[in-house]
């Protein structure tokens, strides 16, 4: 996704990339971009940054478990630290998740529902809005995307052609849960929108407009895509059966509102549902199928 908003970027200003890996130094700059060498885990490799971007868009992950960051982003923190030891950005964007809601039920929820993460990855979250908050109260003005499930054809994992081709079950209709989407191409334009039209200290959800229970997602991707609807399965035995990372997202119910997304950041969805981008999806599968044999 980083690389789609800098493809956003380019032609309006100069594009600067954080990366740990020398190997995709030319990668980069064969696409406009100069690579900066740096490792969020490691401050001493961040000094370049200071008074560097004037605009930062903060979109790694925090650490996953390990000792001592069960539920604090070390990297958001070091970044920040960096940041501030020159000249400050006039803006900083950080790409959040919509796990930070916690279970709604099913309810709507808008950008200012209370958080109640349960998951030691949705409290890094917490944490890491939290230190940018931090950097917001001094002087940057610093905007926060709450994101949900990114889909996109190149992306790992991007599609649900896999998930549907190995038979992963899914929920009985009456224990699934409403789940919310975005398009990777429609997310960087959000991003890029938010460095220059984001407000001060302000939360904005990016998803689409779709409505769908998780079931009912992968169905319809399944008839797109040409493929067997996924086996229903009670929540007793999905408890059973699937891996824990799958379950903490069956777990969780809500709908989310993107009116600040359309109306702050001006955002005209390029897919506003889920069933034009996995049409898009279905198209893009098939020309890639057919390239090796033209």
């Amino acid at each position: 996704m980083g690389q789609r908003a800098a493809k956003q970027l380019r032609g309006r200003t100069r594009v600067l990339a954080l990366t740990s890996s020398p190997e995709k130094s030319a990668s980069l700059r064969a696409q406009g971009i100069t690579p900066v060498l740096g490792n969020l885990d490691f401050p001493d490799t961040l000094q370049r940054l200071a008074g560097w971007a004037t605009r930062v868009l903060h979109l790694a992950p925090p650490p996953t478990d390990r000792a001592g960051v069960w539920s604090t982003d070390p990297r958001s923190l070091n970044l920040v630290r960096a940041l501030k030891k020159r000249s400050l950005p006039s803006a900083l964007v950080y790409g959040s998740t919509s796990g930070v809601y916690g279970d709604c039920q099913g309810n709507w929820v808008t950008e200012t529902q209370t958080v109640k993460p349960h998951t030691p990855r949705a409290l890094r979250r917490v944490d890491a809005e939290n230190v940018v908050r931090f950097l917001g109260r001094s002087g940057v003005r610093a905007s926060i995307l709450r994101i949900p499930g990114i889909y996109a054809p190149d992306r790992s994992n991007g599609t649900p052609r896999e998930r549907l081709l190995k038979g992963t079950p899914v929920l009985r209709q009456q224990d699934d849960v409403y789940t919310n989407h975005i398009h990777a191409d429609d997310l960087a334009r959000a991003c890029v929108a938010a460095l220059w039209r984001g407000q001060a200290q302000r939360v904005v959800n990016v998803n689409d407009d779709t409505q769908l229970k998780m079931g009912d997602y992968f169905d319809a991707a399944a008839d797109i895509m040409g493929l067997a609807h996924p086996p229903r399965v009670a929540r007793s035995q999905a408890q059973e059966t699937l891996p824990l990372m799958l379950l903490s997202f069956m777990s969780e119910s809500r709908r989310m509102r993107n009116d600040r997304l359309k109306r702050e950041l001006r955002i005209t969805l390029k897919y506003p549902t889920v069933h034009e981008g996995l049409q898009a999806l279905a198209v893009a599968s098939q020309v890639q199928l057919k390239t090796p044999l033209a």
